[in-house]
């Protein structure tokens, strides 16, 4: 699997190609948990995202398919007893109903065939008046981000979709999502947050 070979170089690769960007959204998500918050995280990667929200939450459950990328965020994240690490597929979560304050899905959207299914899947799972984060990279110009995109791509990536700004925007629109916020972190590939309130 792709996802698991490339594990071991990703960081450094995000960190040398996109580092204000991987680690701002980290911040930024970090920005939107609360203390009392029991959070999901799908495709947790390394861990870039979840070692920001296991300093804020009471409890995180991060989950990826690759088992490659979730020993990365294990080891990334050793020190926080309040996260547990499991494999998972975003698009039939073994967990009850209404389970959790937040879900946070990064940088997987764009990758999957069917994102309709990890949408509800996502909402199923969230607690009324919960939140549903979702930050996706984006395209701001027609150049940016299209060498990192070929790139990991030729390494055995594949795109389903690319948004810029407009387009993700629309893609939660066309979805039937209306009360939707949007923070950009901007950077060489910006990430545009899309925070979903239930």
């Amino acid at each position: 699997m792709f996802w698991d070979k490339i594990s071991p170089l990703y960081d450094l690769f995000e960190n040398i190609y996109n580092g204000k960007v991987y680690t701002g959204t980290g911040k930024k998500v970090a920005e939107m948990i609360d203390s009392s918050d029991v959070v999901l995280e799908c495709a947790c990667g390394t861990g870039a995202i979840s070692i920001y929200i296991a300093q804020k939450c009471k409890k995180l459950v991060a989950t990826d398919f690759a088992p490659g990328m979730l020993r990365q965020a294990k080891k990334k994240c050793s020190r926080y007893h309040n996260a547990t690490f499991k494999r998972a597929d975003i698009t039939q979560l073994k967990c009850r109903d209404k389970r959790f304050d937040k879900v946070v899905a990064g940088n997987v959207i764009h990758l999957l065939p069917d994102p309709k299914k990890a949408m509800s899947e996502l909402e199923r799972v969230v607690k009324p008046g919960g939140k549903i984060i979702i930050p996706t990279y984006i395209n701001m110009t027609k150049k940016s981000g299209t060498i990192a995109v070929k790139l990991i791509t030729l390494l055995g990536a594949e795109f389903k979709r690319q948004f810029d700004l407009d387009s993700y925007k629309k893609f939660f629109t066309d979805m039937g999502y209306e009360d939707v916020e949007y923070v950009v972190v901007d950077g060489r590939m910006p990430c545009a947050i899309a925070v979903i309130s239930r």
